[in-house]
């Protein structure tokens, strides 16, 4: 009966973790933007036609048939080509998730909670199993269950919010601000200021169990471990999910949690098939509490970045770019005097000498401070471009343009206002016309003759920062952006509201559209089925799609033959 108990419990979990691999893999249906053309007919019933057409009129009648047939394989052709693009931008978010919880599973390994009991959790299935083999089994158990509680969590995180509420929380100021102090919290925790731990109640009350033996014992087991190492896997989990449930992706946390909880795993499984293997890890002391207060700078520094997403889409407009940096290099500073021994906590122990990893990693902190300090004054900084506040928020940037060569070109149309320029001016791009309105662009490409260049983009957006900064200001691509097309930035993630009369809702979503984001996210998610960003998208001044749109794609070679094809479309 135990045999027969240990194969179903086996092949629950194997089960388990294939779904989890299966949903890890799932892809993402390509962005298709449908074009319908009308077709005129006119209706001949009851008439009588007494003229016989001339040659010319014949001539007329076969040209135009001919150009209707070209127009009908040429709109067939787009749709074969629109089909063959795939999204790349939601499997590599997937993939980024799952990576930086894996990341996030080693570091935890080496913190003070956990890193003591890998020699104690393996010695135990050693010398309690009686045999090798069995420690072996005993081992892989404790290691999926780990990752069976994990990844529980993880799911549970996605079917309370449900992937509407994740999307939405990358760009909600409350949820910002509450992410913010979170990290802070997490931070001052490692530190040092204080612990933050689960009820004690509860690991012992899961250690009692630990000890009925059997399978269920080895899985209160790994749960008791779960709660217990809590106060230093907290801020990491945390962290995770805050970043995992601001991709908007339904599968986010669960992933996340899986890389995480694979990580910790790991080193308990391995360690047990080679128990003489734990003879060659460092021993515990100091060190590990040097983790923990590293950790702690990184979450301080992480934090930041969800202030100034709610800077930017509520427009406070006094977390700038040099703000940023400046704090960025404070913080940078601190951690490097911190792992020379220059600055010591309370419950930290002195620093004798300086160990090789603590020189190592004190340059690489120096070399990434000093590389943030030219940044002050306008450097591009291309590294964290994309964490990083738009340029135009910089005060003081001494590789501005006074005139000349970077300037935006005078377009010569009979709109002298701009719709929502105001709003926007955070955002602006020097030596580039930008437009933010749909019918204002529609109207300025008729009155130019040139193609639309629409950008999907959003505030709180780092890949759009990443191919603003790096992609765009090649010369190649900044002429082609200033002298061949009108530049139509919609935001989806501006906040500010609609007139009372332009309110309407949405035929995709159902739901009320009451902002200026909201119109150019509802428009994206209807006309191109997709609501990623950055998303390139060029048509010509009727509103019709001349090539396939793409998302973010940093090379710039890439970017040159997208915006060529366009303009030969528009051409032609």
């Amino acid at each position: 009966m135990k045999l027969l108990k240990k194969g179903v419990y086996l092949r629950i979990v194997l089960t388990t973790l294939m779904v989890l691999a299966i949903f890890c893999s799932v892809g993402v249906t390509p962005a298709l933007a449908i074009q319908k053309n009308k077709v005129d007919t006119v209706s001949t019933a009851g008439v009588q036609f007494t003229d016989i057409p001339t040659a010319a009129d014949s001539v007329a009648i076969r040209k135009k048939a001919a150009d209707s047939a070209a127009k009908a394989e040429a709109v067939a052709k787009q749709k074969a080509q629109q089909q063959k693009v795939p999204s790349t931008e939601k499997p590599k978010t997937l993939w980024q998730i799952f990576i930086f919880g894996l990341l996030g599973g080693f570091t935890a390994v080496i913190l003070p909670c956990i890193y003591p009991l890998l020699p104690l959790t393996v010695s135990f299935f050693t010398k309690k199993s009686g045999s090798r083999k069995k420690a072996i089994g005993q081992s892989l158990i404790y290691g999926v269950s780990i990752i069976i509680i994990y990844v529980t969590l993880g799911l549970l995180i996605s079917i309370i919010f449900g992937s509407d509420a994740l999307n939405q929380l990358a760009t909600n100021g409350i949820f910002n601000i509450f992410f913010f102090l979170l990290l802070v919290v997490f931070g001052v925790s490692f530190l040092g200021a204080f612990e933050i731990t689960l009820p004690s109640s509860l690991a012992n009350k899961l250690d009692e169990n630990a000890d009925k033996g059997g399978l269920a014992g080895i899985f209160f087991m790994a749960s008791t471990l779960v709660v217990v190492s809590f106060s230093c896997t907290g801020p990491i989990i945390g962290t995770l999910l805050v970043d995992a449930a601001s991709k908007g992706d339904r599968l986010g946390p669960a992933v996340g949690m899986f890389g995480f909880a694979l990580a910790l795993a790991l080193p308990f499984t391995i360690f047990a098939l080679f128990p003489s293997a734990l003879k060659s890890l460092p021993k515990s002391g100091g060190w590990l509490n040097s983790v923990k207060v590293v950790l702690g700078f990184l979450e301080l520094a992480f934090a930041l970045k969800f202030l100034s997403n709610v800077d930017l889409a509520y427009h406070w407009n006094w977390f700038d770019r040099e703000i940023f940096l400046s704090l960025w290099i404070t913080i940078g500073l601190m951690m490097g005097l911190y792992l020379i021994g220059k600055i010591k906590f309370s419950h930290d122990s002195d620093v004798k000498y300086l160990t090789i990893p603590r020189i190592f990693l004190a340059i690489i902190v120096f070399s990434f401070t000093i590389y943030m300090i030219p940044g002050l004054w306008g450097a591009p900084l291309k590294v964290i471009s994309g964490f990083l506040p738009p340029p135009a928020t910089q005060d003081f940037d001494l590789t501005r343009s006074t005139g000349g060569g970077n300037a935006a070109p005078e377009q010569k149309v009979s709109i002298k206002e701009k719709k929502y320029e105001a709003i926007f001016a955070r955002g602006k791009h020097e030596g580039l016309n930008e437009w933010y309105d749909y019918e204002q662009a529609l109207q300025v490409s008729k009155e130019l003759k040139k193609p639309i260049l629409i950008d999907f983009t959003g505030w709180n957006c780092p890949n759009c920062r990443k191919m603003e900064n790096d992609v765009w200001p090649d010369a190649g691509v900044r002429k082609r952006m200033q002298n061949d097309f009108v530049l139509l930035e919609l935001y989806v993630d501006e906040k500010t509201a609609l007139p009372t009369s332009e309110f309407y809702t949405s035929t995709f979503s159902g739901k009320k559209i009451t902002n200026i984001g909201a119109k150019n996210s509802d428009y994206e998610a209807t006309k191109f089925s997709t609501n990623s960003q950055p998303y390139y998208v060029i048509m010509d001044s009727e509103g019709n799609l001349l090539v396939p749109p793409q998302g973010a794609n940093f090379s710039v070679d890439n970017y040159i033959k997208f915006l060529d094809s366009g303009l030969a479309a528009f051409k032609k």
